[in-house]
């Protein structure tokens, strides 16, 4: 399944958050996504997106590849094609295809967050031999570091003949070099240069991040996860890093952070990264500190941990902790089971994780979404904000993810805490729902669909950070960026089926 227009639309507006200054220079670009042709694909013109892999070895070089035709010196770079679920997949097969590098050789330059480095816009020329018209290129470059020096570089010969290592003041594209620049010396290959903090409490808790649900811009977009990020230049050690970004993502000071571990964190798209995890006791309220990235923060006992998303390494890294006992002064306890009364100083080991699903179950997540008509008959859409945690600048149905609560339960609060809006249960019933994985290896979702046949209130904005307005549409006017899923469920609902299924091969 190649990238999801969602995809692309956040990953561009994520980018350009942080350079405002380039939003005019690539209006090309933001008119192609207005369009109805697919962005990502090779035939939309006037353009479409590539995208690049700029890889840097331990030395502070960029490779960069001789290709026959045209005699062209470029770093590596293709188009997107159907298997690529993400853009930055895209990039390292193109890596993998023109230069024999797999993606696992390399890992995500740190502090970008798996955003591009970097968006040119290159003038493609006319070839009558193959009816290509003129177009252009909309290039998103992403940057990585070269992880083993001794990886195999193996050409792809019939296209490209040659690799070379240039120093960054010789890359070509001026906007690329300019940045490259910035970026300070790599670190040396295989080092860790991602640091997270395993934070724990007397209860034998652990402080886990729920993350935005930004596939392909973020690292375990919508998992819970260790807060932590990349090391940047200012940060003398790893320790650094990690009391940085706890300070940064939560206004959060941990007195006393030990060395753990090192783990590899492997991504979806098969690149992994070293990460220096360190380890700290914090006894607070994680609702007093202000969040500034992520949805939540909140306390789980471990037993707890095979009910939540969350990556088997970091689920595995908890579990370890819990049984070393951490500095021989707490132990892990269940969140649901009562303990036994033990003698002063015996010191039991945690309780054995539970047992996970059986092989082969995957749990779906549960949204519920409210399907509102005025008396025109027109739907209620939000106008998500630009940087909200999943769909960023498009027009969805007021919705959320069930709890620990009722389906109907959890619509009823939606309604309220979003918009404002006084909902009975008794005047709400089922009108679709949509089966969904948004990209290949996602978890799927359950997406209901309620109707509400009576409503008390006028939508009003009551979470800005999620949505900027509320705005009823005719079915047959449905404004461009419409959450793909949110169009489904309207027009299925508008032919009388109740079911729909997206996203699955």
């Amino acid at each position: 399944m190649p990238p999801s227009r969602s995809h692309i639309h956040s990953t561009i507006e994520a980018y350009l958050a942080r350079h405002p200054g380039e939003r005019a220079g690539l209006g090309t670009l933001l008119a192609a996504l207005g369009r109805p042709a697919d962005p990502a694909s090779r035939t939309a013109l006037p353009g479409h997106i590539t995208c690049s892999a700029i890889v840097i070895d331990d030395t502070g070089r960029v490779l960069h590849i001789h290709h026959r035709a045209g005699g062209k010196v470029l770093t590596p770079s293709g188009h997107n094609e159907p298997g690529d679920n993400t853009l930055a997949a895209a990039a390292l097969r193109a890596l993998h295809e023109e230069a024999g590098i797999p993606p696992g050789a390399v890992a995500p330059w740190p502090g970008l967050g798996g955003l591009p480095l970097d968006i040119g816009v290159l003038e493609i020329d006319a070839h009558p031999a193959t009816s290509t018209l003129a177009h252009h290129h909309y290039d998103l470059r992403f940057c990585f570091r070269l992880r083993h020096v001794d990886a195999a570089i193996a050409l792809q010969a019939e296209a490209v003949c040659e690799r070379e290592w240039r120093p960054i003041d010789r890359v070509a594209a001026p906007t690329l070099r300019d940045k490259l620049l910035k970026l300070g010396t790599a670190a040396p290959a295989g080092e860790p240069v991602n640091a997270s903090a395993l934070i724990y409490n007397d209860q034998g808790q652990y402080l886990l991040h729920l993350r935005d649900h930004l596939p392909g811009v973020i690292w375990e977009p919508g998992a819970w996860s260790l807060l932590g990020g990349g090391r940047e230049p200012q940060d003398r050690t790893l320790e650094e890093t990690v009391r940085r970004e706890l300070r940064e993502e939560a206004g959060l000071h941990v007195p006393v952070l030990r060395p753990f571990a090192v783990e590899e964190a492997r991504g979806s798209d098969g690149t992994t990264i070293p990460i220096a995890v360190y380890a700290g006791r914090w006894n607070g309220n994680p609702a007093d500190l202000t969040l500034t990235e992520g949805v939540m923060l909140h306390w789980f006992a471990p037993d707890v941990l095979p009910r939540l998303r969350i990556s088997s390494s970091t689920r595995d890294l908890v579990y370890r902790h819990a049984a070393s006992g951490p500095e021989g002064d707490h132990e892990a306890v269940r969140s649901d089971t009562p303990r036994e009364a033990e003698p002063p100083g015996s010191c039991r080991p945690p309780a054995s994780p539970p047992a996970a699903a059986p092989s082969g179950t995957v749990l779906n997540v549960v949204g519920v979404h409210l399907y509102l008509e005025d008396s025109d008959s027109r739907v209620l859409l939000g106008l998500r904000h630009p940087d909200s945690a999943y769909a960023a600048s498009m027009y969805h149905f007021l919705a959320g993810h069930c709890e620990q609560e009722a389906a109907l339960a959890c619509l009823v609060r939606e309604a309220q805490e979003e918009a404002g809006l006084r909902i009975e249960p008794g005047d709400v019933e089922l009108a679709h729902v949509v089966h969904l994985v948004d990209t290949p290896g996602d978890r799927p979702r359950m997406q209901l669909v309620f109707r509400a046949r009576h409503w008390e209130g006028t939508p009003e904005v009551r979470e800005p950070d999620k949505c900027t307005s509320w705005s009823f549409w005719h079915p047959d006017e449905l404004p461009v960026q419409t959450v793909a899923y949110t169009r489904a469920a309207i027009e299925g609902i508008r032919a009388q089926r109740l079911y729909t299924e997206m996203g699955w091969a």
